[in-house]
């Protein structure tokens, strides 16, 4: 489980999914899309069946990526313990690994539950630039997998969508066009 507001997704997330599956040897990853970071306020964020069909349609065709609309069905605010305590039940067969990023690793002691977390989830972190990971401090189930950094940032899409400038490259060309239409309005960045 991998999950972000994909406001919008973009080709580091698709890549970053790509090679998370090899480094952290997983069977399948599926991209979560939250309704709402309690930890973040956000007042840009794009409707969630909006955010949820463009990042459908980045990853047609990705193997062994998936988008699931599962935490946007859960009662919120989307608290990651409880998206993982509904898989549990709902499909008891999965054993889901939580996927973050550094940056969200050194904030991790903030997030609800997050003892509770570590002890019952196994968790993959990877690494983001400029957020060191101590992986000699690092609970047993929790490990630092080898990806490459992708700078690549959803605020930078949005950024740049909303001052007219390419964002080829940045997103996948399948969604581009919807993108731009759908951020052009975006008034915060």
């Amino acid at each position: 489980m991998f999950g972000g507001s994909f406001n919008p997704i973009h080709c580091g997330h698709i890549a970053l999914a790509e090679k998370l599956l090899t480094a952290a040897l997983l069977d399948e990853l599926w991209l979560m899309l939250s309704p709402q970071n309690p930890l973040k306020q956000r007042s840009d964020l794009l409707a969630d069946e909006l955010r949820l069909r463009l990042a459908r349609a980045a990853v047609r065709g990705v193997s062994g990526v998936s988008v699931s609309d599962y935490e946007m069905l859960l009662p919120r605010p989307s608290y990651t313990w409880n998206t993982l305590e509904h898989l549990r039940v709902d499909f008891p067969s999965l054993r889901p690994v939580l996927v973050i990023g550094a940056d969200n690793w050194l904030l991790f002691p903030r997030w609800y539950r997050a003892a509770d977390i570590v002890k019952s989830y196994e968790i993959v972190i990877y690494p983001r630039r400029g957020y060191e990971v101590d992986t000699l401090s690092l609970p047993h189930g929790v490990r630092l997998v080898d990806t490459p950094l992708y700078d690549i940032s959803s605020t930078e899409v949005r950024r740049r969508v909303s001052n007219g400038e390419s964002i080829d490259g940045l997103v996948p060309p399948q969604i581009a066009q919807e993108v731009i239409k759908l951020y052009k309005d975006t008034l915060t960045i």
